[in-house]
Formats: C-alpha cells, structure tokens, sequence
C-alpha cells in the first residue's frame, strides 16, 4: 500500500463520517416540521415492521405540519398509532384520507438539549476522524519499518493526513454550528 493509498483512504473515511454526522444532524428536531423526523418511524404492515416512508407519502403541509398519506387507506390508523408511539412527543390526527401531524414548538430548555445533542454528535464525530488519523498514521509507520518508504515520505504523508483531519474537524465544527444556528432560532 501507497502513502498516496493511505492518504486517499483516510480521505473517504472521514467523508463518511462527516455524512453520517449530517444524517444524525438531519434527525434532530428543529422548530420546523421535515419529514425526516418521521424516518425512523416503524409501521406494522400485514406483520412486518416497515418504514413508514414506505407505505405512505411523506410532505409538507406547511412549516411546522407534515402530512402522511398511506399508499392503503386501511392503513391511516395504523400509521396514526405508530406515530403516537414513536415517542417523539407528536399527535397526528387524522382529516379525510391525509395523516395531519403537527410539530410542536420547542421550549428554550429543549432546545438546549437539542443543541446539546448535536455537540455531542460532533465530538463522536471528531473522535472518529482522529482516529482515523491514528490509523493512517500507523500504518504510514509500518511503511517506514518495512522500508517501503522513506522517513521524510513518511514525514510528508503524515503531514497530509493531519491537514486532511484539520480540515475534516472544521467541517464538523462548520456542520455543528449551522444546526445550532437552526435549532436556536425560534
């Protein structure tokens, strides 16, 4: 394996976890309604548990309303049901064949613990790259014992990996601060 390998594969890791932090980002609830909230909720279909984005169409009604409208009329109150026990602190009511699930306001407090949330989310995301860093850097070393390359090659490479780190820290710290920024604003 190449310094250029190893300098290429750190680069992909920390991309996805900087798209994961963005995924976990997107699931915190702001004071508006999207329908990722919704994402993780689980329908009982004929058994089977499944995404609800997959036995009804998600949208927007307006900015703090999400409407749910099952591909099955049948299955209107059992997507109802499993909105309410999602325990995401929503009540969805039904109006003709449309699911009507409003989004409450945050407090200030709950706010806070969202932002809260999404500092936590980022330093798990920051171990992450240095760790990834740590693993570059290893193996870089054992290039060096293995005389594969040299120690200024070595010295060189390490020193691109650490640039890419920085780079992926302030991502993450650009990334946090927008969705504090978003959760923040009433």
């Amino acid at each position: 394996m190449s310094t250029a390998d190893i300098k290429k594969n750190a680069q992909d890791k920390m991309a996805k976890s900087l798209e994961t932090l963005r995924a976990d980002l997107a699931k915190v609830r702001t004071g508006r309604a999207h329908v990722g909230i919704l994402d993780h909720v689980m329908v009982d279909y004929y058994g089977n548990p499944t995404a609800i984005n997959q036995v009804a169409n998600l949208t927007l009604i307006d900015a703090r309303t999400i409407g749910v409208t099952p591909f099955e009329k049948k299955m209107g109150t059992t997507i109802e049901k499993a909105i309410r026990d999602a325990d995401l602190g929503l009540n969805p009511s039904a109006q003709g064949d449309t699911i009507r699930v409003p989004t409450p306001p945050l407090t200030e407090e709950r706010r806070k613990e969202m932002v809260k949330l999404c500092k936590s989310e980022a330093e798990d995301a920051k171990i992450a790259v240095r760790n990834i860093r740590r693993d570059a850097n290893e193996q870089l070393k054992k290039l060096v014992k293995d005389k594969s390359i040299s120690e200024d090659d070595e010295r060189r490479a390490s020193d691109d990996v650490q640039k890419l780190t920085d780079k992926a820290i302030a991502d993450i710290d650009k990334i946090v601060a927008e969705k504090e920024k978003e959760v923040l604003t009433v």
